[in-house]
């Protein structure tokens, strides 16, 4: 039988096509980048790096971490979003990222609907932490002291809209003190003031207090847990320190934008919980204050709408004003 010679041509395009075609869906075929947007140092960047590694180690790509810091975390959330929705370029945040909307004006995208939580990591306690040249040595004695002479108290927060800023917010609210909240770029410079004593109070997690606790850095006052954790046992909790009820949590997690196709997005689920599922990786993380989290797509965005719903109350109850 004799071929013609467009038949000819038909048919070595479409060999010569096939790959092609095959190496563009073969996600991922190099190295996945992921935006960080606050600085080296904190538990967001630590959650997010080892998020990374585990992505990395499932895919059998280099996950490389990008720190673009800046606006309590909109240039990095923004240059993420920017980017091809192809599965490359991922968000490695924590729960403020979701809030931020609610303690910004102008933020220029919408961080539930324009993102897809890819999975929850882990989450970790708050601890409340006084620079150690304080004489108080008891939260009603802070209380007492702010409301007498309130210019010379100031609480530092790591960002608008972490949960340490949430959680001086419902202090404020619960004690009445009405502390002035002093902004950071990052969890790090906030602590240093705070051990300096430019700055007296804040709230943050587990990771970067207990060290400067045990290190004599800091005077640990309470931690945000129901009870108390078997890192720090003489810390107490907020409700024996005096605030029944008081528990807040920062969790982490890891975002790609909402239109990366759905299966790259199940696929590095899949790994990441894979990940976090590892003995050694829980080990890990209970060692350092954090419960590790396993969650589905559906899972975190239903565990986000009610975050953002509850906070959003706060927020609202405190009469806060977005800055």
């Amino acid at each position: 039988m004799m071929i013609g010679r467009r038949g000819i041509l038909m048919a070595t395009t479409g060999l010569l096509a096939a790959p092609a075609v095959h190496a563009q869906g073969a996600w991922p075929s190099r190295n996945i980048r992921m935006v960080v947007p606050y600085p080296p140092g904190g538990a967001t960047d630590a959650m997010s790096r080892l998020a990374a590694q585990k992505i990395g180690e499932k895919l059998g790509v280099s996950v490389v971490v990008e720190n673009r810091s800046g606006a309590n975390g909109q240039v990095g959330s923004q240059a993420m979003l920017q980017a091809p929705a192809d599965g490359y370029t991922i968000l490695g945040s924590a729960s403020i990222h979701v809030m931020a909307r609610h303690v910004m004006r102008n933020v220029p995208y919408d961080p539930v609907a324009d993102f897809v939580p890819v999975a929850r990591t882990a989450r970790g306690p708050l601890v409340l932490v006084m620079s150690p040249s304080r004489p108080q040595r008891t939260i009603p004695e802070i209380v007492d002291a702010a409301k007498r002479n309130p210019a010379q108290w100031s609480f530092a927060t790591s960002s608008l809209g972490a949960a340490g800023h949430l959680g001086t917010i419902e202090f404020n609210r619960v004690t009445g003190a009405n502390i002035e909240i002093v902004g950071y770029r990052g969890t790090a410079p906030a602590l240093t003031d705070v051990a300096a004593g430019n700055a007296h109070l804040m709230f943050d997690p587990v990771l970067a207090t207990l060290p400067m606790i045990r290190g004599g850095q800091l005077r640990g006052l309470g931690i945000a847990t129901a009870s108390r954790t078997p890192l720090a046992p003489d810390l107490p909790t907020m409700a024996e320190a005096g605030l029944p009820g008081f528990e807040f949590y920062s969790w982490y997690g890891v975002w790609a934008a909402r239109a990366v196709p759905a299966e790259l997005v199940a696929r590095m689920n899949a790994a990441l919980v894979e990940g976090m599922r590892e003995p050694a990786v829980v080990e890990r993380l209970t060692g350092l204050g954090f419960e590790p989290l396993a969650e589905t797509v559906a899972e975190a965005e239903r565990f986000i709408a009610a975050d953002v719903a509850r906070n959003a109350e706060l927020l609202r109850i405190a009469n806060f004003q977005p800055e």
